[in-house]
């Protein structure tokens, strides 16, 4: 691929390409500064002819020197409400609008910065080649980033969460993401919304069996 364009990974995109291919290519990806800093791509993961598909919005440290996405505190409190509700982990194919670690060093840490639009926009090309071999059923957008990616800028999902809408033909569902829980005030109840949201979705998907 030649004429890669400064500010986005389109180039950098095989066209056609299979989900394993996909993933070879990201592993190389410049199409934004994120990933000079971070130590790899962390692309999506999961069965290719998945139903469910769970975006977030990007790795978080465990997952950047891990090279898997959902693998930290989050992805446990994931795991564990993906359980609660009846939803196999094992058969949901997980990503992130976002493939590379941002973050700020402060000391031995690293600090979760969230992505700039222009980030987002830059990754997009990844995220639209993943959902287009996977072919969902239903998108569940975990977050305001990743609902913005998929669902548009004037997405808010306070207002949306838990409720049915589609882009195009493709059916979605926004919620919180898990890492919001996990910084609430309260985490019972905010952990107990976002299962009352992956209940809607366990009703979707088996209710169109």
């Amino acid at each position: 691929m030649t004429g890669k364009k400064a500010g986005s990974a389109a180039s950098f995109v095989p066209e056609g390409a299979d989900l394993a291919a996909l993933r070879r290519a990201a592993a190389s990806c410049e199409g934004c500064h994120l990933h000079a800093p971070a130590t790899q791509t962390v692309f999506g993961a999961g069965p290719p002819d998945a139903r469910l598909v769970l975006v977030g919005e990007q790795p978080g440290d465990v997952e950047d020197r891990e090279g898997e996405p959902f693998v930290g505190p989050a992805g446990r409190l994931l795991d564990k409400a993906l359980a609660e509700t009846g939803l196999d982990r094992a058969g949901v194919y997980l990503t992130n609008a976002v493939k590379h670690f941002k973050f700020e060093e402060r000391g031995k840490r690293r600090i979760h910065k969230s992505p700039a639009r222009g980030e987002v926009v830059a990754c997009l090309p990844w995220l639209e080649a993943e959902l287009a071999q996977v072919e969902p059923d239903l998108v569940v957008c975990l977050g305001a980033t990743a609902a913005k990616a998929v669902l548009g800028t004037s997405s808010k999902v306070t207002e949306q969460r838990g409720r049915l809408q589609h882009v195009g033909e493709q059916a979605v569902i926004a919620t919180v993401h898990p890492s919001a829980i996990l910084r609430a005030p309260d985490r019972d109840e905010a952990y107990r919304g976002f299962v009352a949201d992956l209940r809607v979705v366990h009703d979707h998907l088996y209710a169109s069996t």
